[in-house]
């Protein structure tokens, strides 16, 4: 039975709870009260048969003693000892920190998340200043003013005689160029200071659908239920929901959001959630068979698998989805899978090796860079977006499924080795990479 030493924390708030005193409990099942109190400060460990003992004299499950929600707390100590190898942290004896110093444990937990979201923040800036079409259209402008101006200026003061008339003409011109400088860095500044936060301002008509869909993790409570509901039923429910997002305010945007929640329904009616999540949960969420079970493409079938809330044995996968172009018009991320905002991503990604295999699923594991690297199981494929024709070339779209990837998983169902893939050349630290497109910003992978 696998044991956190945070074990001992458990029993003595359970004896506390049911009012046992200590030398009672010991009694009970053998032992001395001295070495259940080691045991009860995290000092010593109880083996297999001393806590089912223990957990039979405290009415409970012995699971309910050995595991607990310390698990996540450890995880991310561990991950924070990982980060700065070369100060040798203790990463063997964070039990006993968690254990015997709980607040300071919770602190360095806490801060070692608010780097990793800190360096979020900072590649997805990084990304916006590379390839954001805003801004790129604000710095023209701006330089397009301050080139005028100086024409202008160069003109006045060349020492040459200037009629009168053009003279007036010259500073009416400098008046209006200033004036459109103006405007133009008073709205740069606008526009970085809304990009500064975390919840940075759309873009294009999809990012206003984006912000939305990432508030709501992408799940559509509304167009849920709807199997068996006529047309014009769900036609109406989802004027209703694009008239009450806030953030889709375009006509271009409403119309992409249109798109979008007509093909979550149609994805709900032929999956609708309570069957789905049953059967997610027989099949191992494995979507081939959950595909031949519902007799839905695979595509319909993942977006399902990621669109669905998370639970307790539903773990929260990403998904990311591109035209046969490379450019991505979906994105779902997950904790650890960094997914481009704007401009290209890492040609690695099985989504894109699906392009040139349409029809033929992939699946792989990846590991992105970082302090901690993390491994993900990626499942893709590539298939026509409307029935083939004679009279026109198809047009192909590829999904990939993004899912936490535990070593301890079995991996046969995997095909090949474990690919080193990044999110995006500019913040992928992996230097010797043959698809690297530009310099990183980011140092080399200390790895």
């Amino acid at each position: 039975m696998p044991q956190s030493r945070l074990a001992g924390s458990r029993i003595r708030e359970r004896r506390l709870f049911l009012g046992y005193k200590q030398s009672a409990l010991a009694k009970a099942v053998g032992i001395s009260a001295a070495y259940l109190n080691l045991i009860e400060h995290n000092r010593r460990r109880a083996g297999p048969q001393l806590v089912r003992d223990l957990a039979r004299e405290l009415k409970t499950d012995p699971r309910a003693l050995t595991e607990g929600a310390e698990v996540a707390l450890l995880g991310a100590l561990r991950e924070a000892g990982q980060r700065m190898p070369d100060l040798a942290p203790e990463t063997h004896r964070s039990e006993d920190l968690a254990g015997r110093f709980p607040g300071w444990a919770s602190l360095v937990a806490a801060q070692h998340q608010r780097i990793r979201d800190l360096e979020q923040l900072v590649e997805a800036l990084s990304d916006r200043l590379t390839h954001d079409p805003e801004l790129a259209a604000s710095l023209h402008e701006v330089i397009s003013a301050v080139t005028a101006i100086r024409s202008t200026v160069g003109i006045l003061t060349g020492g040459g005689e200037i009629d009168a008339d053009w003279q007036q003409r010259f500073m009416r011109n400098m008046r209006d160029e200033g004036l459109r400088l103006s405007g133009a860095a008073q709205g740069l500044v606008g526009y970085l200071d809304a990009g500064a936060d975390q919840d940075m301002a759309p873009v294009v008509p999809g990012e206003e659908l984006a912000a939305f869909l990432d508030r709501c993790d992408h799940h559509l409570d509304k167009l849920e239920g709807l199997d068996g509901a006529a047309r014009d039923d769900i036609s109406a429910r989802i004027e209703t929901l694009v008239a009450q997002v806030a953030s889709v305010q375009t006509e271009a945007a409403k119309d992409v959001a249109r798109r979008h929640f007509q093909q979550y329904a149609e994805d709900a009616c032929a999956m609708p959630q309570g069957a789905f999540q049953a059967a997610r949960r027989d099949l191992s969420g494995d979507p081939g068979r959950l595909a031949a079970r519902f007799g839905q493409p695979l595509p319909s079938v993942m977006r399902r698998l990621a669109f669905l809330p998370a639970g307790r044995d539903v773990p929260a996968v990403g998904l990311v989805s591109c035209d046969g172009s490379g450019a991505l018009i979906l994105r779902k991320s997950v904790p650890g899978f960094a997914v481009p905002r704007f401009g290209a991503a890492c040609p690695y990604w099985p989504l894109y090796q699906s392009l040139s295999r349409p029809g033929h699923p992939i699946r792989a594991v990846v590991e992105m860079p970082g302090t901690t690297p993390r491994r993900f199981l990626c499942q893709a494929v590539c298939l026509p977006r409307e029935p083939l024709r004679f009279d026109k070339p198809p047009v192909f779209e590829a999904v990939m499924l993004i899912e936490p990837f535990d070593d301890a998983q079995v991996t046969t169902t995997t095909d090949g080795p474990i690919l080193a893939v990044g999110s995006s050349c500019r913040v992928c630290p992996r230097t010797e990479c043959a698809a690297r497109r530009e310099a990183s910003l980011l140092a080399a992978d200390p790895g």
